[in-house]
């Protein structure tokens, strides 16, 4: 018999891990990725003096984000299933001297707070719900009314290359692939509208962004995509979508740079969604 928060919870066992490569890969991305979530945050609404619960925390980088944004008189309460992935949050947030900012270990939508938020927000979250709907609905009722629901997702249908840079193409499907068959849904970004109406919620506005550079002076997005490849390379080999050998993880980042270098590629990467409405 499933409980009733059964539809909220991972598809599968989390496919990224929590190892210390993947929250060190999680800090790199950060690093491209924090100033596309924060224009998303600040369109969203997110000012000072809020208080706002961070989903999936991981590591900490959304909610160190959104601490900023509230400034001192706000709050930051972040969740994660994963004690490993809180440890390095916390420690993270002591280095920081950060005041504003709680961690708690454990299933947002099982858990209870002393009082409802302004608002409740995640990024990379839902694409690895079973149901994104319903976690979606679960977790937009842990905010006040009138608080705002805001989630940042990706959606790998944007990859792309021109003129075409082989390797990185094909490194972009793999990983595509890969989330796919762990359960993940890969296109969540462009799914973001239609799963807050589904979960009753008002239609939400939405932003799109994505990394692009010129491979020949700017490399960012192609470690990126090296990086996570680097993570699921296992679990590629594992579910039959490419050996270690296909991989050749060691110099997988050096060739996708030589080769879109020297066709002075320019390099997308995947879409950058945020959509947010208040409930």
């Amino acid at each position: 018999m499933r409980s009733p928060s059964d539809d909220a919870r991972p598809a599968s066992p989390y496919v990224l891990g929590h190892s210390d490569r993947e929250l060190d890969r999680l800090s790199k991305q950060a690093h491209l990725i924090d100033p596309i979530t924060r224009r998303f945050l600040c369109a969203a609404g997110i000012v000072p003096g809020m208080r706002v619960l961070d989903v999936g925390s991981g590591a900490g980088d959304v909610a160190f984000l959104a601490a900023d944004l509230v400034g001192a008189r706000g709050e930051i309460v972040g969740t994660d299933r994963s004690a490993v992935a809180l440890a390095t949050a916390r420690q993270r947030a002591d280095a920081r001297s950060l005041r504003n900012v709680v961690f708690r270990e454990g299933d947002p939508a099982e858990m209870t707070f002393d009082r409802r938020f302004d608002a409740v927000i995640g990024r990379y979250v839902l694409m690895f719900q079973r149901d994104p709907t319903a976690a979606l609905r679960g977790l937009a009722a842990h905010a006040r009314r009138g608080g705002v629901i805001f989630f940042h997702e990706p959606d790998w249908d944007g990859v792309r290359s021109f003129p075409p840079a082989p390797t990185y193409d094909r490194c972009s499907q793999w990983i595509r692939e890969t989330l796919r068959l762990s359960g993940a849904e890969t296109r969540m970004g462009t799914k973001l509208f239609s799963t807050f109406i589904a979960a009753g919620l008002p239609a939400p506005s939405m932003q799109l962004e994505a990394l692009v550079a010129g491979a020949a002076n700017n490399a960012d997005p192609l470690h990126l995509v090296a990086d996570l490849a680097g993570t699921l390379a296992n679990a590629m080999e594992r579910l039959g979508v490419a050996t270690a050998a296909e991989v050749g993880l060691e110099t997988l980042a050096e060739r996708m740079i030589s080769e879109a270098a020297a066709s002075a590629s320019v390099i997308l990467g995947r879409f950058e969604v945020g959509a947010w409405s208040r409930v």
